[in-house]
């Protein structure tokens, strides 16, 4: 909650931030007419349309990334699912004595992945979670290699039950990384500083009116800050109004349906 806090207070300072610029640009331009007979400087229509033209596509890219990096952290959650199940159907190959114990360390597994980000926010809590989840996969994997290598083990154990438990434990590590895949900071603050600069420019272009135009001004700046905050919101899906926790609801199911 703090984290979404402090995203929404960013944005409404560009928003602000925006309004103030404009106003500054209105100015220089109006002090520039009152002292120049010949009027605002030439080529400032051609310098905005460069500004937007760039910070267009800046937001192009950096919505496009975002959206895709968050589509690709739901489906990395139902593979892991996928990843879980397939393992746990294996364990009928073990022999039937093992087969308790290596379930309920299942049950026990699939419990914490489902809750593993759930409050991202609490930094202590999230570390906790995942290195619980790292704990059992060594059980489980320390189990399921003895087991295997018992006789009245199947002889495909080895070779279907292991490989599947090491994409399940492969899959932790590509969600960890997945959260920490985020564009470079210089990139958001470039973003925010055409906004400014764009904020700046429509000012200087519109000195000429006599009456300010607000609602164009208010019009800018709420777009762009707003589509700002949907970009951030996409790259940390945790924390803000959108959410990809509704996809961790195929963990919980797999979960419950681990009998």
């Amino acid at each position: 909650m703090k984290l979404a806090l402090t995203g929404a207070l960013i944005v409404a300072c560009l928003f602000l931030g925006m309004l103030i610029f404009s106003e500054a640009g209105r100015r220089i331009g109006v002090a520039r007419s009152a002292h120049d007979p010949d009027g605002l400087a030439k080529g400032a229509g051609a310098a905005e349309a460069a500004v937007f033209g760039l910070l267009g596509l800046l937001i192009a890219f950096t919505f496009s990334g975002a959206a895709s990096r968050f589509e690709e952290r739901r489906h990395l959650i139902t593979a892991e699912a996928n990843a879980i199940g397939t393992a746990y159907l294996r364990i009928d190959l073990l022999p039937v004595a093992a087969q308790p114990e290596m379930r309920k360390l299942f049950r026990r597994y699939a419990e914490v992945r489902s809750v593993a980000y759930r409050d991202v926010e609490d930094e202590v809590a999230t570390a906790a979670k995942l290195a619980a989840g790292d704990a059992l996969q060594r059980d489980i994997w320390a189990l399921a290699l003895a087991a295997s290598h018992r006789k009245d083990a199947s002889g495909d154990a080895i070779k279907l039950l292991l490989p599947a438990l090491n994409d399940m434990i492969d899959i932790t590590t590509t969600r960890v990384m997945a959260t920490r895949n985020h564009p470079p900071l210089v990139i958001y603050a470039l973003l925010c500083a055409l906004c400014l600069v764009g904020a700046l420019l429509v000012g200087y272009g519109t000195s000429p009116n006599k009456v300010r135009s607000w609602f164009h001004v208010v019009t800018l700046a709420a777009s762009l800050s707003l589509t700002v905050y949907v970009i951030a919101d996409l790259e940390f899906p945790r924390i803000g109004l959108i959410r990809v926790t509704g996809a961790d609801q195929v963990l919980v199911d797999l979960r419950n349906s681990m009998q």
